[in-house]
């Protein structure tokens, strides 16, 4: 597990490092830490697709796209303390932290991506994962879709949550070989 910027495990100061750096401090935490470890959150999952091939294989949960249309979410205050203002008030923030920016680049990596998300996510709403998919298979990036209609940021009933084990590990077997 990587301790990364914008996680709360290095006091105030830490956290706030994602401020109005959303892909940046993180996104190398990250990069330097998957040599020894896994990775974390949908988004840095649709930053590293549009930022890099060095994947076999990526899995992207309840994942922020589109920083503008995540303006929909339940946790506004996160959106515009993290980047400093409102969508109309500091755009740029909010185009330059978004993967949907940047999301040409996914035919250019390619990277197989398995897409998750619950239809009643109000943190992160689904539709960010819907238009993540629609970008990676419009670009034929090998990808598979998997919406849960009764679940929300988690997937906590019983029998979903080992479907999603069951297709995540499936989605790993097929491409880690």
């Amino acid at each position: 597990m990587i301790n990364r910027r914008g996680s709360t495990g290095y006091g105030q100061k830490f956290t706030d490092e994602i401020t109005n750096d959303w892909g940046g401090k993180a996104y190398g935490d990250v990069m330097k830490g998957v040599d020894a470890g896994g990775s974390y959150g949908g988004y840095l999952v649709d930053w590293i697709a549009t930022h890099t091939d060095r994947f076999k294989a990526l899995v992207s949960h309840a994942s922020v796209y589109d920083k503008v249309s995540m303006y929909a979410t339940e946790e506004l205050w996160f959106e515009e303390h993290d980047l400093q203002g409102t969508p109309w008030s500091n755009p740029e923030s909010y185009r330059k932290w978004a993967p949907v920016t940047y999301a040409g680049a996914l035919g250019k990596y390619k990277t197989p991506t398995l897409v998750i998300a619950g239809e009643k996510d109000f943190r992160v709403p689904y539709t960010q994962s819907l238009e993540f998919f629609s970008a990676l298979q419009r670009q034929g990036v090998p990808s598979k879709l998997v919406v849960f209609p009764d679940e929300g940021h988690w997937v906590l009933k019983p029998q979903n949550s080992q479907f999603w084990y069951k297709t995540f590990l499936d989605w790993l077997a097929t491409y880690l070989k």
